[in-house]
């Protein structure tokens, strides 16, 4: 593999918000866990939890909960990307939001190689978005959700690209 198909795995993954009705697997969303969690964690916390849904009724409920978040219902299945504040590194919010971050992209690299489409729901920071989540997956007070991922074999495609703007690179200094 040269180094254009190398990076193609990174261009080639796009948000995808229609899918088939194939069913997602046990053990590719196995994978994807699996992948999250190969992620980097700012001091080896790992503060990052996941609720798998394949409810369909629950995906119904989570995608009237969250703004332009209608693909879940149509997707093989969801992941909820959540924080447990108390496991972070010192305990920070911020630390917790870049570890789930590093493990949502993870997964969005893994669905793309295994030929899944997926698109990433952000909950955080938006107050009703994250009490809906609380309340609709029962998640502990001490559990933050983070987003959701809508994943399953995708009904559109999209072309490869990059967004590389220079205009936004600054060499040395600003």
């Amino acid at each position: 593999m040269n180094i254009d198909e190398k990076l193609g795995l990174i261009f080639g993954r796009r948000s995808i918000r229609a899918y088939t009705s194939a069913e997602v697997s046990q053990d590719i969303l196995q994978k994807l866990l699996e992948a999250a969690m190969a992620a980097p964690s700012a001091a080896a916390k790992d503060p990052w939890r996941f609720v798998v849904i394949r409810n369909r009724q629950t995906l119904d409920r989570i995608a009237a909960a969250l703004p332009n978040g209608q693909m879940i219902a149509g997707a093989g299945a969801g992941i909820a990307v959540c924080g447990e504040l108390e496991a972070a590194h010192d305990r920070q919010l911020s630390y917790l939001l870049q570890d789930c971050s590093a493990a949502i992209e993870n997964m969005l690299l893994c669905a793309h190689i295994l030929g899944l489409g997926a698109c990433w729901l952000g909950v955080h920071p938006r107050e009703q978005r994250i009490n809906s989540l609380r309340e609709i997956l029962s998640l502990p007070a001490s559990i933050v959700p983070v987003s959701c991922l809508a994943i399953g074999y995708p009904a559109e495609t999209k072309e490869p690209r990059t967004r590389f703007k220079p205009e936004h690179v600054h060499l040395e200094r600003w």
